[in-house]
């Protein structure tokens, strides 16, 4: 299924892995207690800037800051966008 979302210039589409609902024990989190996930997969990139082409790509596993990017719920689905500035690692 193609997404109908292109990012422009450098800013890059992530969906977030789902939220942990279980400790390495066993215990369950309740979800007032979950906190947001900081990593995600890359989904759609932007162009790029004129003089800096985007490092990330569509597949990568990216890390980001607790509060990167604008939340957007696209077909029933959550992503952010972001800018690639905003990434911290790729994985």
């Amino acid at each position: 299924m193609a997404l109908n979302i292109k990012p422009l210039a450098d800013r890059v589409l992530v969906e977030p892995v789902a939220a942990e609902t279980q400790t390495a024990s066993g215990i369950f989190i309740p979800d007032t207690a979950k906190e947001k996930p900081q990593k995600g997969k890359v989904v759609a990139v932007g162009n790029g800037k004129k003089d800096e082409p985007l490092t990330v790509k569509v597949g990568d596993t990216v890390l980001y800051g607790k509060y990167a990017g604008s939340d957007l719920k696209f077909e029933g689905k959550d992503y952010l966008i972001m800018r690639e500035e905003d990434i911290l690692a790729i994985i």
